[in-house]
């Protein structure tokens, strides 16, 4: 969660504000409200049902486990419904336990599977087995990368991108450009993303083009460059209408760019209806927040409990829910504990930040500033963690190194939001 801010201005600095927010809009209702009523298909074509019909609990049909998953696995993607990621899980680990032939891509896909669970230890053991069989090994390169990155094994995962180097090839181009952005050079990641964007139009997959287009736009965002972030979420929604990642993309640009929370939240309410995600309805909350809708946020807030709720969700959320009882709802300790899971499931210098951050609300600011120093400070870009960085530094007695880093950060206010522009402003007192 994050603070709400108050402006109190003249009426005249209002006026000018106003006029010049009016200037700088670049989203249109217009552009975008036809989308709004677009739900996705969950995996219920008569393609699936033929194929999920031949599972039974002594199946020995292997195709059919693989195509399965990857259809539980396209239906979690488009509704963002837990159930069937773990469904999907189910099938692979099928296909792992009978699978003689092709076992290796049955093991980098469950390894995938357990990537968007953020269970990333078990991924690994996953991907080290694919890779000691020896076969697909340009497929296990690339899914060590991702791996490595998670847990932030960072010179290791540099080898496996070394061993894929293809300027021609998307898995490489789409993985420099991540590797680019980790190293804090984003003008790298972006022109990498733009050479893999036209990769994938020449190759006519919708599926990959669309998924270029929202990290595009993400980079670009990143940037500064928000008509061009808003311009490629718009031609990820025309080529799948339903697409609630580049729905709610366009929302934060609505809220953060153009300070329009009330138009954001139209949008995200109907990605809501049909796309089950913990996040969205955090961001909801942060969004109603900023307007001072009390009552609206506690109802977001208990639609993000009730997501929780679910089992099947495991760590997936942790930081999230860890953000949310450190900056909202004052439950330290119980982001304590979470922080620390968190780092034991994946040490990067976020997940440091995270902790560093929730020892510094519960009042051991020694410790807080040792990990700052350790494990975040010249290791991440990541503006929220920086941010917390900076407050811990300020904290400390460091006023100097805050007030440096609340000055960069200046320029991220549009990826922190608008409310971190007072938090900033007390930084650099």
């Amino acid at each position: 969660m994050k603070y709400t801010l108050y402006l109190f201005l003249l009426p005249v600095v209002l006026l000018s504000s106003c006029q010049h927010q009016a200037e700088e809009r670049i989203t249109n209702p217009n552009d975008y409200d036809a989308y709004l009523a677009a739900t996705p298909s969950g995996p219920e074509s008569k393609y699936f049902r033929i194929w999920n019909d031949k599972i039974r609990p002594d199946s020995l049909q292997l195709t059919s486990f693989g195509i399965v998953a990857g259809e539980y696995a396209r239906a979690f993607d488009n509704t963002g419904n837990i159930d069937y990621l773990k469904k999907a899980e189910q099938a692979l680990q099928r296909g792992v336990e009978i699978a003689a032939i092709g076992k290796a891509d049955f093991y980098r896909a469950l390894a995938r599977n357990y990537i968007s669970q953020h269970r990333f230890r078990e991924a690994a053991a996953l991907a080290d087995s694919a890779m000691a069989m020896g076969s697909g090994m340009r497929a296990n390169h690339a899914l060590q990368f991702d791996i490595l990155m998670e847990l932030g094994e960072y010179e290791e995962a540099e080898t496996h991108l070394k061993a894929i180097a293809d300027m021609v090839r998307m898995d490489y181009l789409i993985r420099l450009a991540k590797w680019s952005d980790h190293r804090g050079n984003l003008p790298k990641a972006i022109s990498t993303l733009e050479l893999a964007t036209e990769t994938a139009g020449r190759s006519k997959n919708p599926v990959l083009l669309q998924w270029c287009y929202t990290n595009l736009a993400d980079y670009y965002g990143h940037a500064g460059e928000i008509k061009k972030s808003y311009k490629h979420y718009l031609k990820a929604l025309q080529l799948d209408p339903s697409n609630a990642y580049a729905k709610k993309g366009i929302a934060w640009i609505v809220y953060s760019h153009e300070k329009q929370p009330g138009e954001a939240l139209r949008i995200l309410d109907t990605v809501s209806t049909y796309y089950q995600s913990p996040d969205i309805a955090l961001l909801q909350a942060d969004i109603a927040a900023s307007q001072g809708n009390l009552q609206a946020q506690s109802v977001y807030l208990d639609r993000f409990a009730s997501l929780l709720s679910d089992p099947g969700y495991g760590d997936m959320y942790n930081a999230h829910a860890a953000s949310l009882y450190l900056e909202s709802t004052g439950q330290v300790g119980k982001a304590l504990d979470l922080a620390r899971r968190e780092v034991n499931n994946r040490p990067t210098p976020e997940t440091h930040g995270l902790l560093a951050y929730a020892y510094f609300r519960n009042g051991d600011t020694s410790r807080a500033l040792e990990l700052i120093r350790e494990q975040v400070d010249g290791k991440t870009f990541e503006p929220q963690t920086l941010l917390y960085a900076a407050e811990i530094y300020k904290a400390s007695g460091m006023q100097g190194r805050a007030a440096q880093l609340a000055a960069e950060l200046e320029e991220a206010v549009y990826e922190l939001g608008p409310e971190s522009l007072s938090r900033l402003r007390t930084l650099k007192m």
